[in-house]
């Protein structure tokens, strides 16, 4: 997960969240983001 770049992290995120994958998957992309302090909502409006 630290070789993704923040713009990478939060895109596979929606990503995940959209094709309905496993929730273990996206739990492990918002635990990454919480340690990164990125708020994916947020962070898709600043973009």
């Amino acid at each position: 997960m630290e070789l993704l770049s923040d713009d990478l992290l939060v895109d596979s995120y929606y990503m995940a969240v959209q094709l309905h994958l496993e929730s273990e998957f996206i739990r492990l992309l918002l635990n990454e983001m919480e340690r990164r302090g990125i708020n994916p909502d947020s962070y898709r409006i600043g973009a």
